[in-house]
C-alpha cells in the first residue's frame, strides 16, 4: 500500500485567515466537488508564497464563494492573500489518476492539469 496524490487545487488564493476559528481550512464546495475532496478529509496545504506546509482537515464553504479560509492556528502560518496548493491523498495498492485543477486568482476553475503539466508546475 502507498499514499498517492488523489486531489489537488493548484494556485488557490487564501481569501481569509481566521485565528478565532477552531482549526481547519474552509474550501468552496464547488472546488471540493471539482477535485473530489470531502468535508473532514485530511489535506496538505503548501504556501507558494511563504513555503509553509501544514496538515489540516476540510470544512465545506459556501458554494460559488471562491472561499479558501485558513482557520485557527493554521492562520499563523498561511495568511490571507497567499497562494497555496491543497492536496488530498489516498492509501491504495494500485496507481490512480489524480484530479488536479488549476484555479485563477479568484479561485475560479481554469482547467484540469495534464500529467506533463503537473510535473512542470511542481518543479
Amino acid at each position: 500500500m502507498r499514499w498517492l496524490l488523489r486531489s489537488k487545487l493548484h494556485n488557490a488564493t487564501v481569501t481569509e485567515a481566521n485565528l478565532a476559528y477552531i482549526g481547519s481550512i474552509t474550501i468552496d464546495t464547488d472546488l471540493l466537488d471539482l477535485v473530489n475532496l470531502w468535508p473532514g478529509e485530511r489535506v496538505l496545504v503548501v504556501s507558494n508564497t511563504s513555503g509553509a506546509r501544514l496538515e489540516t482537515y476540510v470544512i465545506a464553504g459556501e458554494r460559488g464563494s471562491g472561499a479558501i479560509c485558513m482557520n485557527g492556528a493554521a492562520a499563523h502560518l498561511i495568511r490571507e492573500g497567499e497562494q497555496v496548493i491543497i492536496m488530498g491523498f489516498e492509501l491504495t495498492d494500485r496507481p490512480i489518476d489524480p484530479k488536479c485543477a488549476l484555479v485563477d486568482g479568484k479561485n475560479r476553475f481554469v482547467r484540469f492539469l495534464a500529467e506533463k503539466e503537473k510535473t512542470v508546475l511542481e518543479d
